[in-house]
């Protein structure tokens, strides 16, 4: 008799809208954090990606940005946070697959601490020097660097990032040698690019696109199986004669571990449908960013893949990130 009685007098609340049932994912404001500072790539595509999230979801989308230790503070907020659904991660490959190889005791663990989501975009390093550089091709480079070893310079924007690893990926596939200048980011290790300060870098292709086009930096190959639609004259390092050298940055998303099936279904819907809109798909490909957008099952598979890969070039190299 009191079961009836309780039913009867839920069902008149609701009635009443005095009590509402527990709403569907998402009923408030979706935090997107990504682990470096304003105006990088990443920050840059989660930006993109959390506004046409908003008009798709119906819901509040805000950028929250968590920068230092190479991204493994920011990593860890999320990992820390509930698997709910509101607090998502955005970052490039460092956190997911190179910073675990190269920090001691790194606040999770990459591969089982997170709710992989999707791969949302990939992109290759180039392998650039200076307008004025005497290096005309990447024949260039070899020559001089098995000429004078441990000479020529590259620049990078840390140690351990994706274009640090890229140039000792480089030296191990041509058995030459360099000098690493390790710079605080990106866009100090490009100034300096520019100003001849040093002599060649691999970096990210959006983020050397506009000095290339202007005549300021040399692309001589880039990192992908192919050649980049922003760049198709521009060899890859295999025609050049590099061959397993294939390198590509990527930027992913994941969430804490233990997301409930429906909220990462809903969240992959609209990561994926933000990354294909007419409104935002172009503008990524403008700047040389690839679509991904692939499956969770994917992600964890090239994960998987991408951190063994690294692991054992850190680990024969005997790169660290100090």
């Amino acid at each position: 008799m009191k079961s009836l009685f309780t039913a009867a007098a839920l069902a008149f609340a609701l009635a009443m809208g005095l009590v509402t049932p527990a709403q569907a994912w998402p009923d408030k404001t979706v935090t997107l954090v990504v682990p470096f500072p304003p105006g990088g790539s990443t920050d840059s595509l989660a930006r993109t990606l959390g506004a046409k999230m908003q008009e798709k979801l119906a819901q509040t989308v805000v950028v929250e940005n968590k920068a230092g230790a190479t991204g493994t503070i920011g990593a860890a907020q999320v990992k820390r946070a509930a698997p709910d659904g509101y607090t998502v991660l955005v970052s490039s490959l460092g956190p997911f697959v190179i910073a675990p190889h190269l920090i001691k005791n790194v606040p999770y663990d990459a591969g089982k601490d997170f709710d992989l989501i999707t791969v949302a975009v990939q992109a290759p390093n180039v392998l650039v020097v200076p307008a004025a550089s005497p290096y005309k091709s990447v024949a260039d480079v070899i020559a001089a660097a098995k000429k004078t070893p441990d000479k020529l310079t590259f620049a990078s924007s840390g140690n351990g990032s994706s274009d640090h690893l890229t140039a000792e990926l480089f030296w191990l596939q041509t058995g030459t040698t360099g000098v690493h200048v390790p710079y605080k980011g990106g866009a100090p290790a490009i100034s300096d690019l520019l100003g001849g300060q040093v002599e060649a870098s691999f970096q990210n292709i959006n983020a050397i696109v506009q000095h290339v086009n202007a005549g300021k930096l040399r692309a001589l190959a880039v990192t992908g199986a192919k050649r980049s639609t922003l760049m198709p004259t521009v060899p890859t390092l295999a025609e050049a004669g590099v061959k397993d050298a294939d390198v590509y940055s990527w930027q992913g998303v994941a969430a804490p571990k233990g997301l409930p099936a429906d909220v990462k279904a809903k969240l992959h819907a609209a990561l994926v449908a933000a990354l294909n809109d007419p409104a935002v798909k172009p503008k990524l490909l403008e700047v040389g960013f690839e679509i991904v957008g692939n499956t969770p099952e994917q992600f964890a598979t090239f994960q998987a893949a991408e951190s063994a890969r690294w692991k054992q070039l850190i680990e024969s190299r005997k790169i660290s990130a100090d």
